[in-house]
């Protein structure tokens, strides 16, 4: 599958520049054939094929979850555990009643949304989570509400409007010390969302939706995960451990000048890390170096990939990070919380890997472009393998 590129929709670095964190962007019929990332068909499977416990299935209706027992039946196994059996009669009862569906992190389950969620987290160099929505009636399913990440939304069926109403405090977060304050009684903007539309909406943004303009709707938000100060802060909190200041005991006994004297020690350490230029640029390639959202295993080839040129393989991140070693001709690639030092020659390997993730390539391909043998790819890619960064895929739709 071609890519959905999401980034040239929304404006690239202009995007980046002026809007994100700051605005909401609205971008009508955005992807040309939204049904190539999911269809009713692949919801119905899905429901179908997998045990979705709640509240990763839930229904909702007027900003409440209704309760699992009115549409799903608990079974106990013969190892009794136990898991809910979905009842499609009752199912469609409630949604004709004005429930909304929602799948949570259904980029889990369908490859397709996978790999568009994948192509925003490369761009966007932060995780994404997409949660799937279906309603078919005007009645609202959450109310007025507001989430704590930014969102990207894609219309795939049927008509929905979003009323947007603005934020109220600025960067909301779900572990707060103060709540939002109410949203003005009148929208600030009023969209109707249809297939392939594309609508950004930041966090804390007071929003409500309903499929109100008498068709079914079907859609997938895609949330950003947030990257704050806060987060920035507990962070480097650990990473100061290294200086004795950081691991003493507070002078809890202590006069009130040892206390003083502690603490200028202490504001030294600390205001000397945040003062470093590259100190956001760390803990960045840190989160890329460690994300491990899309593991995936390689069976059958547990031993290795075999030196077989149509063999496809591909990252299971696209947040690598490739660095040249300063004191030599050598090269370190990051990912999924490893790292790998390797000679030069590999540059041009790992370098195509980056550059076609989420999609995979067949190792010929990748022995052409780093003129390299077949068996040396193999090499290479298996012991990527061996550290969870790559992943042997077959054809996929």
């Amino acid at each position: 599958m071609s890519p959905l590129n999401l980034a040239a929709h929304l404006g690239q670095d202009e995007f980046l520049a002026q809007v994100l964190h700051r605005h909401h962007r609205y971008v009508p019929t955005a992807v040309p054939d939204p049904s190539r990332l999911v269809t009713w068909g692949d919801v119905n499977t899905i429901l179908a094929t997998h045990r979705l416990d709640p509240p990763r299935l839930r229904l909702s209706a007027d900003g409440e979850m209704l309760p699992a027992y009115r549409y799903t039946t608990p079974v106990t196994t013969r190892r009794h555990t136990v898991w809910q059996r979905l009842h499609p009669a009752e199912l469609h009862a409630l949604l004709a009643e004005g429930a909304s569906l929602v799948i949570d992190a259904v980029d889990e389950l369908h490859p397709p949304v996978s790999r568009a969620a994948m192509e925003l987290e490369q761009w966007l160099r932060t995780g994404v989570q997409v949660n799937l929505y279906a309603s078919w009636t005007a009645r609202e399913g959450f109310g007025v509400h507001w989430d704590d990440h930014d969102v990207v939304v894609i219309q795939i069926d049927g008509a929905k409007r979003w009323k947007l109403y603005g934020p109220t405090r600025t960067a909301p977060m779900h572990k707060d010390t103060d709540e939002p304050e109410p949203p003005p009684e009148e929208p600030v903007a009023e969209l109707v969302l249809r297939p392939g539309d594309v609508l950004y909406l930041p966090r804390g943004w007071w929003h409500s939706v309903a499929a109100s303009e008498g068709e079914r709707s079907l859609h997938l938000t895609f949330g950003l995960q947030t990257t704050t100060g806060a987060q920035l802060l507990s962070w480097l909190a650990d990473d100061l451990r290294r200086h004795d200041v950081l691991r003493e005991d507070l002078p809890v006994h202590a006069s009130a000048a040892q206390r003083a004297a502690y603490l200028d020690g202490l504001r030294r350490e600390v205001v000397s890390a945040l003062e470093a230029p590259d100190l956001i640029d760390r803990y960045t390639a840190m989160l890329d170096g460690t994300d491990l959202t899309r593991l995936r295993p390689s069976l059958p080839h547990i031993a290795g990939i075999p030196a077989d040129p149509a063999v496809r393989v591909g990252l299971t991140t696209t947040r690598a990070r490739l660095e040249p070693v300063a004191t030599g001709s050598r090269v370190v690639f990051r990912a999924c919380d490893n790292e790998w030092e390797m000679a030069e020659e590999a540059l041009p390997l790992l370098q195509r890997l980056m550059s076609v993730a989420p999609r995979t390539m067949p190792l010929g391909e990748l022995a052409a472009a780093a003129r390299i043998s077949i068996a040396e790819v193999a090499a290479v890619v298996s012991e990527l393998m061996s550290g969870q960064a790559i992943a042997v895929e077959g054809n996929e739709r």
